[in-house]
């Protein structure tokens, strides 16, 4: 495979097979052929440099637009709590606690 072919795809789109190839190109790489993926993209990165900044912010704007979806539901819940509808409070707090939840998987992926 030329160099060219391999460098046309980010390093997530890529094969193990190309990230193998690509990796034996790069000197200071050993044990590429015992490698996972997930290792390979790491070593790569780490030889040329490339800051993964990805990690942190991945899923920030989902966070954010969850808890601002969070921060509507409690106002609902609260007017629904002055009006004494019980029904409504309990289905308000039923989404806010799975909303909350998605917030935490999303921070731990």
């Amino acid at each position: 495979m030329a160099d060219d072919q391999i460098f046309a795809k980010p390093l997530e789109k890529m094969t193990v097979k190309e990230l193998r190839d690509l990796a034996l190109t790069i000197n200071g790489i050993v044990g590429v052929h015992s490698m996972k993926k997930e290792e390979l993209m790491a070593a790569i990165k780490e030889a040329k440099g490339i800051v993964d900044e990805e990690g942190e912010k991945k899923f920030a704007r989902q966070i954010r637009q969850i808890k601002a979806d969070i921060r509507t539901l409690r106002e609902k819940r609260d007017q629904a709590r002055e009006k004494d509808d019980k029904n409504a409070v309990a289905i308000l707090r039923r989404r806010i606690s799975r909303l909350k939840k998605q917030t935490r998987n999303l921070a731990t992926a």
